[in-house]
């Protein structure tokens, strides 16, 4: 790709870049492929839905997911990429996971009616300390024969950036995985070369941003991931609580000046210094 007006290349973990990454159909499918180990030709149709989750009661915790779609009218998958460190992902995982598959009953109440429910995160930071692995799955398994599974309608799949080898592994998921973290064009180019749906996210990727209102929006969202990921710093190596809770409301405020909703905003701030 030579045609793009500068050298400017957002980066594909940013929450925003990768939302958009997820809309082409074909990114989808080659993304999926390779983290739930399957065949391109087997997934039949990848329908995105709406991202917020239902609340049941006013006062019940509402959950707004990054991408949420639903492969081969049977299976229901939410992705998520976190920058941000947050020590509580895992609760986070599961409460969404379990919220898609509560949601499937419905008000008949019918079991009958759940499908499976996938959760994948991709995320910036260390956040399975057992292990080494930079993909990891799981399932809910009997604890004295984990070849046991009890329900086959819940998975979770763990993508941690900072785990990737600098060896390849000769897999899929870790060219996708480098496809996350990496920053430069060239990188992204050799990346594209042999595998058509790589080829797919980079010229989206090159579209998006040589699109000015996407690079303004883009733009406002890395300048808040760096404030907050600052304000963190700076409390953990000055090791003091003053001033950290001004900064937060001065983030606030640039978040609703942003049009940022007040659930998005709450998601946010869950990752800051308290």
């Amino acid at each position: 790709m030579n045609d793009h007006k500068d050298d400017f290349i957002m980066l594909p973990k940013v929450d925003f870049a990768f939302k958009e990454l997820m809309m082409n159909e074909k990114v989808r499918a080659g993304f999926l492929s390779a983290v739930l180990d399957i065949k391109v030709d087997d997934i039949k149709s990848t329908q995105m839905k709406n991202t917020n989750l239902t609340k049941e009661h006013q006062d019940e915790k509402q959950g707004i997911l990054d991408v949420r779609l639903i492969m081969n009218d049977d299976t229901e998958i939410n992705i998520e990429m976190q920058v941000l460190s947050m020590a509580t992902w895992t609760d986070r995982s599961v409460f969404y996971v379990s919220k898609m598959l509560s949601e499937q009953v419905g008000i008949d109440k019918k079991y009958t009616n759940i499908m499976k429910c996938i959760g994948i995160s991709i995320v910036d930071f260390n956040c399975i300390r057992q292990t080494e692995n930079y993909h990891t799955v799981y399932h809910i398994r009997e604890d004295s024969n984990p070849t046991i599974i009890f329900s086959d309608k819940m998975e979770w799949h763990m993508v941690e950036l900072p785990k990737l080898p600098s060896v390849n592994d000769g897999t899929n998921i870790y060219n996708w995985t480098k496809f996350f973290k990496t920053k430069e064009r060239e990188e992204f180019e050799m990346l594209a070369q042999n595998d058509e749906y790589l080829q797919e996210a980079y010229r989206q990727l090159d579209i998006i941003s040589q699109d000015e209102q996407k690079r303004m929006e883009y733009d406002s969202r890395t300048k808040m991931l760096y404030h907050i990921n600052t304000i963190k710093e700076e409390g953990i190596r000055e090791g003091r609580q003053e001033g950290i809770q001004e900064s937060i409301t001065a983030v606030i405020a640039g978040m609703k000046a942003a049009g940022y909703s007040e659930e998005q905003i709450q998601e946010i701030i869950k990752a800051m210094p308290k």
